[in-house]
């Protein structure tokens, strides 16, 4: 028993012997590590952050109805271009039984005014010619006849007054019947004008369609939409994550999903003091002016687009890869190591500057022809490439 025990032993001794001389023999046929070079470059280098949202007018205008009633004809469509002043539609009035009524008994009213007023003229003017006659003849003193003259003048003032009112009531009830009357010219409330100039964006009415005026209670049905599609701006929303790292002024680089190939700069007039909660994180509203130097290409209201907003920018600046850039573990400061013989590295420490996680501005440190290790290249697995 104890010779088998010795025999089992030795057997054990040599197989881990032989396992372990396998083992040294597969790791010296396997090929050393060489490591590739690279060299700094010079680019541009972009650090920014892209916020997504839609292309909108500056100022977009509704124009509104000053009286209600229904769509007789319409001028203009979606697309237009209009100026200020111009006729926009044509409102048919369709007069409430209600305030007719009222507007016809102010009308009554009114001249039963003027029909009183032009009596008590009538009976100042007796007793101021009396009163005349008497006044030359020196029959009553200059201080009775001049308050006789002041009544006679205050009479007639009133007759001038109650008339201004009977046309008053008169064109109101014209306006409550036809939506006009005379001498309003241009100003005819039936005439749906133009406030500014600019291209007509939408027509949401149609002829026939009822229009409802606005007041301090409703805010009227609007009849088009105007803008000066010469102004427009970006409106997006930044994730707050990123709210920290712009500010106003910034550049922006617009790309139209639409427009194909193209870029328009903008820059950066207003970040939203206030978040808003959307789908779990807080978004932050943006809006940029659009420098529009390209009068060819026509961008509609409504695009979508994305904005880059260029955070820093270096240009012309000598780079390398960001993969290529060490960190000390004791200092974190950056290095690199450079080739100094065959498969031979020297670390050389480096100031870093611009990054757009790609590539790397260095600052100071190395040269245009220093070759740069690739320290953490990543190896093929096993028998690709292999023939």
């Amino acid at each position: 028993m104890k010779r088998k025990g010795t025999i089992i032993t030795l057997l054990i001794i040599v197989t881990v012997f032989i396992m372990g001389i396998w083992y040294i023999y597969t790791k010296d046929k396997q090929d050393p590590v060489v490591y590739e070079t690279e060299q700094a470059s010079t680019r541009t280098i972009v650090k920014k952050t892209v916020a997504t949202g839609s292309i909108v007018p500056k100022e977009e205008v509704l124009i509104k109805p000053n009286i209600s009633g229904i769509i007789k004809e319409i001028y203009v469509e979606a697309g237009d271009n209009i100026k200020a002043g111009d006729l926009i539609a044509q409102i048919e009035v369709v007069p409430n039984a209600s305030s007719l009524t009222s507007a016809k008994n102010n009308i009554a009213s009114a001249r039963t005014s003027v029909e009183t007023a032009k009596l008590a003229l009538s009976n100042q003017k007796s007793i101021y010619d009396r009163q005349k006659a008497l006044f030359d003849k020196g029959v009553i003193s200059a201080n009775d006849f001049d308050n006789i003259a002041n009544s006679y003048n205050t009479a007639l003032q009133r007759v001038k007054q109650e008339e201004v009112s009977l046309s008053g009531a008169s064109q109101n009830y014209d306006i409550i019947r036809t939506g006009t009357t005379r001498g309003l010219g241009n100003a005819a409330t039936t005439q749906i004008r133009s406030t500014i100039t600019g291209m007509i964006l939408d027509v949401p009415v149609k002829t026939g369609n009822q229009v409802i005026e606005a007041n301090n209670f409703n805010d009227g049905t609007t009849v088009a939409t105007l803008a000066d599609v010469d102004k427009m701006i970006f409106e997006g929303k930044v994730d707050e994550s990123e709210v920290g790292k712009i500010k106003e002024d910034l550049p922006l680089e617009i790309t139209i999903g639409a427009i194909e190939d193209k870029t328009f700069d903008a820059t950066l007039d207003y970040i939203a003091p206030k978040g808003v909660a959307e789908n779990g994180a807080i978004q932050f509203e943006i809006k940029g002016t659009l420098k529009k130097a390209d009068t060819t290409t026509f961008i509609r209201a409504g695009l979508s687009a994305n904005a880059s907003i260029i955070l820093e920018k270096a240009t012309d600046v000598l780079a390398i890869k960001e993969a290529l850039v060490q960190y000390d573990p004791k200092t974190q400061k950056p290095f690199v190591e450079i080739q100094m013989g065959d498969q031979e590295f020297e670390r050389r420490d480096i100031e870093v500057g611009v990054s757009d996680g790609i590539y790397v501005q260095v600052l100071n440190g190395i040269t245009k022809d220093d070759q740069i290790k690739v320290w953490n290249q990543i190896k093929a697995p096993i028998g690709v490439g292999a023939r």
